[in-house]
């Protein structure tokens, strides 16, 4: 792996689009630290460092993880890629519900562009309505326990935050999009994994301090919780792996067609079904619809209010099972929306395909639909299990420990890490194939060039 890495520094091409990738994380990364005008920083600061490990704590940690920390910091950067994520999930629904959006899809690259244009002004548009709800927010005091966040509110304010964190969720795409052009891997999906990676020093940071290994006296954390949090650690990142990469492949045959003196088809080859077919896009989904009582409540001071929406809180009985239902639920939505097993069975009875054992048509697509109905099942129960992990990881009768840290055991920025980091290794590995260099996977000396 090491001498992989090595080698696709030696590739002229592919070395440049490492480094212009590094290049543009660098940007993105110095960004987050710009503040936005008119805020107490030092106000800001010291709200979340009293909030760290109660429920509104882990809520903000969770709100925040998709802008890498610059949400609590109220930076510049401050919407992350949220709003482009929400616009890009938004445009895939709408392609299958509007005949427009479905025929422009169909058309190729031409098509694909438009697509990309119409996601661009709904970012712009989202992002407008977070920054205006965010700067009500900030204008709070109620939401601030008491603290003023904004010494001097009003709609000069509100538009000054609008123009600012809008502007800078503009360049965040703008960035995201000059990495799929220049650089190597997804653009966007590479930022949100160095804002998550850029928590990590913070998290060891935390660890060693509830940990005290020099101060018995001011320990926090026994070593053998330590020992359970390594354990954890790795065999959360092995299964998500599994998971990420796990298929359920449907055989195909394709019958033989004579044509002349040649003859054609008669290959074998297979359907691969994902056992995790959306991805993180059910997490994000449930914890938006989730997550909106709490932040209703942000702006509303009522007693009966907070009661209800304390049920919604992190580690809650009540939130546990309706957040683990909520992402079986949107698994199964966003699979019925973005697989059509009728239009599969129809393009393999077009080009002489048939699963062995089926008759081709009606009869396949129904196959279609009862395997991947069990295989979303498995893959959203897992997915459920792995978002409630750091929930149940820093709980107080569990471990005990900031949701900073238990976040990398398990939850989107698990699974947003493990993809990412497969999708790139498997972009700079074909790089290398394509130049005579082994990969990352198998093992020995540099062979060159033939």
């Amino acid at each position: 792996m090491f001498q992989a890495l090595v080698n696709s520094f030696k590739i002229p091409e592919l070395r440049k689009k490492i480094l212009f990738t590094l290049m543009i994380i660098a940007v993105y990364r110095i960004g987050t630290y710009v503040p936005t005008p008119g805020i107490d920083g030092h106000a800001l600061s010291q709200f979340f460092q009293n909030i760290s490990r109660t429920p509104g704590g882990t809520l903000f940690g969770i709100m925040s993880m998709f802008s890498g920390g610059a949400l609590q910091k109220a930076t510049i950067f401050a919407l992350g890629v949220m709003p482009y994520i929400s616009a890009s999930i938004i445009m895939q629904l709408l392609t299958v519900v509007i005949p427009y959006l479905e025929k422009l899809a169909k058309e190729g690259e031409e098509g694909r562009r438009k697509i990309i244009q119409y996601t661009r002004y709904m970012t712009v548009v989202l992002a407008i309505i977070q920054t205006f709800f965010i700067s009500l927010w900030l204008e709070n005091p109620y939401a601030f326990q008491g603290m003023v966040v904004v010494p001097d509110p009003g709609w000069g304010f509100r538009l000054m935050t609008i123009l600012t964190i809008t502007t800078g969720t503009a360049f965040i795409m703008w960035l995201g999009e000059q990495i799929d052009e220049y650089g190597i891997g997804n653009g966007m999906s590479l930022l949100i994994t160095a804002g998550i990676i850029e928590s990590i020093p913070t998290a060891l940071w935390q660890t060693y301090v509830l940990l005290s290994p020099f101060d018995l006296a001011h320990q926090q954390l026994a070593w053998w919780k330590f020992g359970l949090m390594i354990f954890l650690f790795v065999g959360t990142t092995i299964s998500v792996i599994l998971i990420t990469q796990g298929q359920r492949k449907i055989p195909v045959q394709y019958a033989k067609q004579i044509r002349g003196r040649r003859v054609y088809g008669g290959q074998s080859t297979y359907i691969p079904l994902k056992v995790n077919q959306g991805g993180v896009v059910p997490i994000i989904f449930a914890q938006s619809i989730i997550l909106f009582p709490a932040t209703i409540a942000g702006f509303v001071r009522s007693d009966a209010l907070q009661k209800f929406v304390s049920l919604f809180t992190p580690g809650n009985i009540v939130y546990s099972v309706l957040y683990a239902l909520l992402i079986i639920f949107f698994s199964y939505f966003y699979t019925a929306i973005t697989f059509n097993p009728i239009e599969l069975a129809n393009n393999l009875q077009k080009y002489g395909g048939f699963v062995p054992g089926i008759r081709p048509g009606r009869n396949t697509a129904e196959h279609l639909d009862y395997v991947m109905t069990r295989v979303v099942l498995s893959g959203s129960i897992f997915l459920a299990i792995i978002a409630l992990f750091p929930s149940i990881v820093s709980s107080p009768k569990i471990l005990n420990i900031p949701f900073l840290i238990a976040s990398f055991f398990g939850g989107t920025g698990l699974l947003i890490n493990v993809g990412v980091i497969l999708d790139t290794t498997k972009a700079i590995e074909s790089q290398l194939l394509m130049r005579h260099y082994d990969g990352f996977i198998k093992k020995g000396k540099i062979k060159g060039r033939r």
